[in-house]
């Protein structure tokens, strides 16, 4: 009895089991070596994701850098204290998604923040782990030693004018840039405060919350170090993936974080709210004091919200400048349009007479968020309401990017989806 069960088991586990008799020996030699390559493909897989984890998640080499170059007196900022020498800056949660842009949860003062900290030039790799790792001076290498205070500050503009477009608010934000390098407000910007705003500005999303300061739906920026920078702590809903640990992240297909989102995401009238957020975001974005920005990541990571389910903006890095867009795009050789994308989703057709990208987007921000709304808010939306907010979704999505039709179709069709959306839960507690 004993011995069936056992060759029923080989049975099971070994496909080529045909004939045992006389061949069994070389069966379980077979058995043993697909068991021995299981085991060494599963630990080649964990040990992968293990170097990927570790690769994604170094927030203690970016906190050693940050604190080695403010020792030197190389930067300054105004949590430089906090973060090197009180230790009041808390990391918690790591929510890096590559490595370049290091991203943690963190308490700072009793506060929820983001800590946000690139180390793209962080280590030398000749460097001993147990060493202090050291920077090389290529990102606070600018201004120089001498630098004048006009000179820093037209500088600042040419750098605002060159991604964000030749604007006639630039001077007033420029204003803003020193007023924030001096931050401990002694009416004089020093070379390692300089030096500190500078490579902020060079963060992309540093230099959207610069431009989205004043729009409710951008996170507010709390304080900095170098380029090292707190931000209001990480909204709901926008990182359930990040739930997670982060070599598992990877792992998810959309489809499945997708689902995700809706079981363990609000009731569908919060969702409505949330809805309405990013519709206002999407006007934000557009034409707004310092320019036009377009969304070149659309999806459901970046939905985020507080506590009372009003909408903020989860990661502005995918978020580009129309004038940064423009310029990558002038003049770029294609053969088709995927050639002529800009970051994830910001694409643009090609012309294949001239084989060049046009300058216009086949899809606008608009068209774009309310694709990603059809499955947000279809899912349990009210019998009485689909339909209609089926059909307005649907035409919002066969929106051009083409200038002719921005002005005249856009704000009409936003508007209609907010005002469905706020008389179905208008009167209520989701209000």
């Amino acid at each position: 009895m004993r011995r069936l069960r056992r060759l029923a088991h080989l049975v099971l586990f070994c496909p080529f089991s045909k004939g045992l008799q006389g061949r069994l020996p070389g069966l379980r030699v077979r058995c043993v070596f697909l068991a021995w390559l299981g085991v060494f493909a599963g630990s080649w897989l964990v040990y992968t994701r293990y170097s990927s984890y570790s690769e994604l998640c170094r927030g203690h080499v970016c906190q050693a850098v940050i604190c080695d170059q403010y020792h030197k007196g190389i930067i300054s900022g105004s949590i430089c204290q906090d973060l090197c020498e009180l230790h009041l800056v808390e990391w918690r949660t790591c929510l890096s998604v590559t490595p370049g842009q290091q991203v943690y949860s963190g308490l700072w003062r009793d506060k929820d923040v983001t800590i946000k900290c690139g180390i793209e030039e962080a280590l030398d790799s000749k460097a001993q782990t147990d060493a202090a790792p050291r920077r090389e001076l290529v990102l606070f290498d600018k201004p120089t030693r001498g630098t004048s205070i006009k000179e820093f500050r037209e500088m600042t503009l040419g750098f605002l004018k060159a991604n964000l477009g030749d604007l006639p608010s630039l001077p007033a934000l420029v204003g803003q840039v020193l007023l924030m390098a001096d931050f401990n407000k002694d009416n004089r910007v020093s070379l390692a405060e300089a030096k500190s705003v500078w490579a902020l500005l060079q963060r992309n999303e540093f230099l959207l919350l610069l431009s989205l300061q004043e729009k409710e739906h951008a996170s507010r920026l709390l304080g900095y170090c170098g380029d090292l920078y707190l931000t209001e702590g990480v909204p709901h809903g926008a990182w359930h993936a990040a739930a997670l640990p982060p070599l598992l992240r990877p792992l998810l297909p959309p489809a499945l974080q997708g689902a995700l989102q809706q079981w363990l995401g609000p009731a569908w009238p919060w969702r409505a709210k949330i809805a309405i957020g990013l519709l206002e975001f999407v006007e934000e974005l557009f034409h707004g004091a310092y320019g036009t920005f377009y969304m070149c990541e659309t999806t459901l990571a970046n939905v985020g919200y507080t506590a009372t389910y009003d909408f903020k903006m989860a990661d502005l890095q995918q978020v580009a400048p129309e004038a940064a867009v423009r310029r990558f795009l002038q003049g770029r050789r294609c053969e088709h349009s995927a050639d002529c994308t800009y970051g994830r989703d910001c694409r643009a057709p090609c012309d294949r007479l001239m084989r060049q990208c046009k300058g216009d987007l086949i899809q606008p921000n608009l068209a774009k968020v309310c694709a990603l709304l059809r499955g947000y808010l279809l899912p349990g939306a009210p019998a009485d309401l689909r339909e209609e907010l089926g059909t307005q979704l649907r035409t919002c999505t066969t929106l051009s990017g083409l200038a002719s039709q921005v002005e005249a179709h856009h704000s009409l069709v936003l508007s209609h989806l907010k005002t469905l959306l706020w008389k179905k839960i208008s009167n209520t507690k989701y209000s």
